[in-house]
């Protein structure tokens, strides 16, 4: 098997996020650059989501680095492991204070382990970026009971 390029990693992991919320239902759109706060816009009925993907290739890495004061207020994170082939990837699903709860912050580095996102709280929680959605402006959508 060809050894994988690190840099690949990341670009990966986004395309893989785009096309699950692709398969979901949201029309998607991808941002470009290296040092982007944004990875990717989804939408659905002119409410719209920011996503932050962040990927591992696999689970033995220890887990995706963030720094604490980096994750954004209104921002749902989506930390992807890529997995050795067979298997397909895995996805851990978290809102913006989810994530930032679950940062183990050094002085000069920051990182979310992998085994503390290990639950059903985020383990393919695709209904978080739903829960999410805001209409133009910046109001969230909140759905009326029945």
């Amino acid at each position: 098997m060809p050894t994988r390029d690190r840099n690949g990693t990341h670009l990966a992991g986004e395309y893989f996020v785009a096309a699950e919320l692709y398969r979901l239902g949201y029309t998607v759109a991808m941002t470009l650059g290296n040092a982007k706060a944004i990875d990717l816009f989804a939408e659905t009925d002119g409410r719209t989501v920011n996503v932050q993907v962040k990927a591992i290739a696999k689970r033995q890495n220890v887990g995706w680095p963030i720094m604490r004061g980096k994750v954004m207020a209104g921002v749902v994170y989506v930390f992807v492991c890529l997995n050795e082939p067979p298997l397909a990837p895995s996805y851990f699903i978290a809102t913006a204070e989810e994530a930032r709860k679950k940062v183990k912050q050094y002085t000069t580095r920051g990182i979310i382990d992998l085994t503390t996102l290990r639950s059903d709280d985020f383990i393919n929680r695709w209904d978080k970026i739903e829960a999410s959605l805001s209409r133009p402006g910046g109001r969230r959508v909140r759905r009326r009971s029945v």
